[in-house]
């Protein structure tokens, strides 16, 4: 199962890519771990790794979409996604409405959820809190994968959205 979902993810990574997408977050650029085996054949100048600054890197992905860039902002666990809340819902989930239909900025965010087996990631690396999530936001769409037959349809939805769109990867297995 492993195989074929890195796979797949590693695909739809390709796919945003050839539409100019910018990725940016944590493990996005150094091999070793679980989001740098879905990005290569992507070029270094359309990565840029952050440290540990999860607010500062949706108000980057934000400004950049406001810009005209693609950014694609990688949490590599949904609980790292809890410290952008308030970029998220605040700002980028308001933004058009705050903005009077002016801005309308267009970010695709990735995150999953930990997985409890074969190795359990613990219980602050393990929450979903889609649900929650898809209550809050009323112009970011939340799509959540959960099976690898999923993962393509789902990221070509989200790059044929023309709103920001919240992809949250929990395939089990």
């Amino acid at each position: 199962m492993r195989g074929e979902t890195d796979r797949e993810l590693h695909l739809a990574m390709l796919l945003l890519f050839g539409r100019g997408a910018i990725f940016l977050g944590q493990n996005v650029a150094y091999d070793g771990n679980v989001v740098y085996r879905h990005m290569s054949g992507i070029p270094d100048e359309q990565r840029c790794e952050l440290p540990v600054c999860e607010e500062l890197q949706m108000g980057i992905g934000i400004g950049l979409a406001l810009q005209g860039f693609l950014p694609v902002l990688v949490y590599p666990r949904m609980d790292f996604l809890l410290r952008a809340m308030d970029q998220l819902v605040n700002h980028l989930d308001k933004m058009e409405a705050m903005s009077h239909g002016e801005w309308r900025p267009r970010v695709i965010i990735r995150t999953r959820v930990g997985k409890r087996s074969p190795l359990d990631a613990g219980p602050q690396h393990t929450q979903d809190h889609t649900d929650a999530l898809r209550k809050m936001l009323t112009n970011v769409e939340v799509l959540k994968i959960e099976s690898v037959a999923d993962v393509m349809p789902m990221y070509q939805a989200a790059l044929c959205s023309e709103r920001s769109v919240l992809v949250v990867e929990a395939i089990s297995g």
